[in-house]
């Protein structure tokens, strides 16, 4: 059958990533607004100096712990809907865990732009830790989460004893 080698195509891997996209597309969005107005908008005066202008890192710590619950929620409810629900515990704190890593790169970033090379504007900050800084930690969570925060169910992989004793058989299927 034509058709179905590329249905499991889109099963296993295009609809998980567009949507994946998708959840971390709105979150960026989310994420780029709030820092925005930590960073550069002040309620007294407008644009400018915000009230975490001279803390980007605070300010961006801050929009990532936000943004970070908004993507758990948006993965765990659509993106991997139909993977069975892990142990929450393990699965937060596995999250949590990644998203440190992925913050830290994310960070990297805005302080490499803000304390290396002296780059404080608007701009500056939006396309180090904003774009820049998101494009990585956002490829650093997409490799990660759908192996360890929401892996597929343990029962139907298959484990290394199933495959040597369907490799001594000549039985080993696509599982």
């Amino acid at each position: 059958m034509p058709g179905s080698a590329s249905d499991g195509l889109w099963a296993r891997h295009l609809g998980p990533s567009l949507k994946f996209l998708t959840v971390g597309g709105l979150v960026f969005l989310f994420d780029a607004a709030l820092y925005n107005l930590l960073v550069f908008w002040s309620p007294a005066s407008g644009w400018g100096h915000g009230l975490l202008h001279a803390h980007p890192i605070t300010a961006k710590v801050l929009t990532i712990v936000a943004a970070s619950s908004l993507t758990y929620l948006g993965n765990r409810l659509w993106t991997y809907r139909d993977r069975p629900s892990p142990r929450t515990a393990r699965s937060i704190l596995v999250f949590v865990g990644l998203n440190v890593l992925a913050s830290a790169l994310q960070l990297a970033c805005l302080g490499f732009s803000r304390y290396v090379l002296g780059l404080d504007s608007a701009l500056a900050d939006n396309v180090s830790g904003t774009l820049i800084g998101q494009v990585v930690s956002t490829t650093f969570r997409y490799l990660t989460y759908g192996r360890f925060v929401f892996p597929h169910d343990q029962e139907t992989a298959p484990d290394d004893a199933d495959i040597a004793s369907d490799e001594r058989t000549g039985s080993l299927q696509d599982r």
